[in-house]
């Protein structure tokens, strides 16, 4: 049994009035936090974020962008972990204005880094997606890039107390955005449109990916690219499982999109070892020792892939999940 990281310490979450944010928030308080602070730019969010949370005295807001570094030092003063949740996400609004992606996703988490060393911050967790594996897509790209930029961070911060790690997870049920709230929406028109029958994607809820973060901050050396193994569905299966009654409309691949995700590349799958509920891909630096990390290494030849993974989600568990939302 992990002990609880978040007891008695300060948290910082960038990107705080999101999905994962209100749900962190809400576990760490839980788990008795000292403070928590919320970090994003909108301050209509925030206050209905505050409307939701009441008054507690160990919750703070900040306004502030991460692409404004004098800001996050300012935020960053006296906290204990940062999670780094605040990026650009939608494929479509990343293709179409890429320096802006750039910008937030790149940018962005260098200033995150270099304001977390400079501040004294202890840990780093910055979350990533299955889309930065072999990338198709600019939002995946940046992402791939933020990801090298933390992993390197711990030799940039030499001598330094700050450790930087990243998680990697899949699509969360029911997050703004995804397609289990559009599904719903237009399910009172008969049609659920799909870009491709065969698509599958790896499937995570919100708790779980709150509880796999808050668990890497307590076993984190420093370096680790942490992936938990869930399950992959069928789009056709989500559809049948929130639309029964609905027909189905193909409209081809958008531009960016893959029929399947990747998390784990064969590549990297050369420096990836296995545990019983996660991976780790470990950093190739000659300061990592492979004594930092002992799981069991995973076969040659090894990619964790939504159309080659061992668990899969029935209609039945889909609907069962997405009405415990």
């Amino acid at each position: 049994m992990l002990q609880n990281p978040l007891e008695n310490k300060s948290v910082l979450i960038t990107g705080g009035t999101g999905s994962f944010g209100k749900k962190f928030v809400e576990k760490a308080l839980t788990l008795n936090a000292k403070k928590v602070i919320v970090f994003s730019r909108d301050e209509l969010k925030q206050y209905e974020m505050k409307k939701e949370f009441g008054e507690d005295s160990r919750l703070r807001y900040f306004i502030g962008d991460v692409r404004d570094k004098e800001r996050l030092y300012r935020a960053f003063d006296g906290v204990d972990f940062v999670i780094h949740a605040a990026a650009m996400k939608h494929v479509e609004a990343c293709e179409y204005n890429p320096f802006e992606a750039v910008k937030t996703n790149i940018n962005g988490a260098q200033n995150v880094i270099e304001a977390a060393i400079d501040c004294g911050v202890e840990k780093v967790i910055a979350l990533s997606t299955d889309k930065a594996a072999a990338p198709v897509n600019l939002y995946g790209a940046t992402k791939l890039a933020s990801d090298k930029l933390f992993i390197a961070a711990n030799s940039y911060a030499s001598g330094k107390k700050t450790k930087f790690s990243v998680v990697r997870y899949g699509n969360v049920v029911g997050s703004r955005g995804s397609v289990v709230p559009f599904f719903q929406s237009i399910r009172h028109t008969g049609v659920l449109t799909v870009t491709d029958e065969r698509m599958t994607r790896f499937w995570i809820t919100l708790d779980q990916g709150v509880q796999f973060v808050i668990d890497n901050l307590g076993r984190m050396c420093g370096g680790e690219l942490f992936v938990p193994k869930i399950p992959s569905m069928k789009i056709l299966d989500l559809a049948e499982a929130i639309g029964p009654e609905c027909e189905i409309e193909v409209v081809g691949i958008r531009p960016g999109e893959k029929l399947h995700e990747m998390m784990i590349t064969v590549d990297d799958a050369r420096h990836t070892v296995e545990y019983e509920d996660y991976y780790v891909i470990a950093p190739e630096f000659s300061w990592w020792t492979s004594e930092k990390i002992e799981g069991e290494t995973v076969p040659e030849g090894f990619e964790y892939n939504s159309a080659t993974n061992d668990r899969w989600l029935s209609v039945a568990d889909l609907r069962e999940i997405i009405e415990r939302q």
